[in-house]
Parts: structure tokens; C-alpha cells; sequence
């Protein structure tokens, strides 16, 4: 493009991927799609669910841990770590040697 031939981009706030796109999910949402991923991975599919929590917590938190967190997005994080761990440990129990061998 022609930046320097007074065709800037000041004049254009919006142009070239300088702001986010508005056709996601904003952050409010993102933290409570993570918060009910969360518990529904206590439940079941927990090693999928878990990971997808804590996914979309981070992304709600705005991928940082400094300044403001909305409650469910710390929510999401924290239990989605949580449910992680467990199915983690869940999968390497059903997997030793004792289990159906003898």
C-alpha cells in the first residue's frame, strides 16, 4: 500500500486488523461457555472438557493476569485445571498393569 504518500492509516482507525474482530464471542460469554465446560467435565469427558475450560477461561481473562477477571472466567480456569488433573489421573489408574491382566 501507499502508506507514505498521504494515504496513511490514521485516518482509518479500523483498517488493517487494528482492532478485534467482532464477530466471536466476547469475553463475558467465553467465561461462562467455560465455566459450564468446566462442571460438565466432572461428569463426563473430563481430559476433553477440561482442556476447553481452560481454554476459554484464559481467552475471557484476555490471555493475562493482570487487570480485571470476571468471575466465571477465573472460574472456568481453576476448574478446568482441576478436572484436567483428575481425568489425567483417571486415564494413567485404568492404564497399570493391574487391570484385567490376571
Amino acid at each position: 500500500m501507499m502508506a507514505g504518500f498521504g494515504h496513511g492509516t490514521r485516518g482509518y482507525p479500523r483498517s488493517r486488523g487494528r482492532t478485534w474482530s467482532h464477530t466471536g464471542p466476547d469475553r463475558a460469554t467465553l467465561g461462562i461457555i467455560g465455566a459450564i465446560c468446566a462442571v460438565a467435565g466432572f461428569f463426563a469427558l473430563g481430559i476433553v472438557l477440561g482442556p476447553v475450560a481452560i481454554f476459554c477461561g484464559w481467552q475471557s481473562m484476555g490471555r493475562s493476569w493482570s487487570g480485571e477477571r470476571n468471575v466465571p472466567a477465573l472460574v472456568a480456569l481453576v476448574l478446568g485445571a482441576i478436572d484436567t488433573l483428575l481425568a489425567a489421573i483417571a486415564l494413567a489408574g485404568a492404564a497399570t498393569w493391574g487391570n484385567g491382566l490376571l
